[in-house]
């Protein structure tokens, strides 16, 4: 049989324990479990956002170097092919010539294509970002916590939605140019003589004029997705 000092002794150590507990914060349950504090949870929560605000940041920073690979993919592409057509161009070596704006309008399909999937991925982040930002702002116990948080979510979101639109725009006029790019030089391969080249000068200054607002659109996108990671960085500074 268990005498009562024995009982006594392990009801002090029980004592002692929650004791120590409490002096380190560390409040415990009924049956001796720890209980995580409210503060505690919502430290983790932060945490949370914080790791995918960085991982926001991390994909507008790729698709906005995708972007800069780009312009210089259609820039290279549209120097090639005026090169071949512009008033200028010389109607020596064609075939030599053709491949050479076949190669280059590969490379800006495929910086294209990247282009897409940053933007998407962009997206997906982004939504996950702002749906877990406003379900966790019935949390706060403090309103002045809370309004703050409000705030900043909303220029957070703000932000980000010129970012979007700039992107989007650019986005959208990279596939009529490169259609543009695809039936030329499918046009060039199929007629490969000095009068077919002489054809296509007229088109050469249309795609020009496209081009040029691509960039100005894509160099746009670039500058707001700048802007975004600056203020994203000044947040979690």
């Amino acid at each position: 049989m268990v005498d009562k000092c024995t009982y006594r002794l392990a009801f002090a150590v029980v004592v002692a324990v929650v004791r120590v507990r409490r002096a380190r914060q560390e409040p415990v349950g009924a049956d001796g479990v720890q209980i995580v504090p409210r503060d505690a949870g919502q430290a983790q929560q932060q945490r949370g956002l914080e790791q995918q605000r960085e991982q926001l940041v991390a994909r507008v920073q790729d698709t906005k170097e995708a972007q800069q690979d780009a312009k210089k993919e259609f820039q290279s592409a549209l120097d090639q092919f005026l090169a071949i057509t512009g008033k200028h161009g010389k109607f020596t070596d064609l075939e030599s010539k053709y491949h050479k704006l076949q190669g280059e309008y590969e490379d800006a399909k495929d910086a294209a294509d990247t282009v897409h999937k940053r933007i998407a991925s962009v997206e997906d982040v982004s939504s996950a970002l702002f749906k877990e930002w406003r379900g966790e702002l019935n949390q706060y116990e403090s309103p002045a916590m809370r309004s703050n948080s409000e705030r900043l979510l909303r220029d957070t979101e703000r932000k980000y939605d010129q970012l979007h639109d700039a992107m989007k725009a650019a986005e959208a006029m990279m596939d009529p140019v490169l259609s543009a790019f695809r039936d030329q030089t499918l046009f060039l391969k199929h007629n490969l003589n000095a009068q077919a080249i002489a054809s296509l000068q007229d088109d050469a200054t249309q795609i020009q004029g496209d081009v040029a607002r691509l960039i100005q659109d894509m160099q746009k996108s670039i500058d707001e997705a700048t802007a975004f990671i600056d203020q994203m960085n000044k947040q979690g500074a």
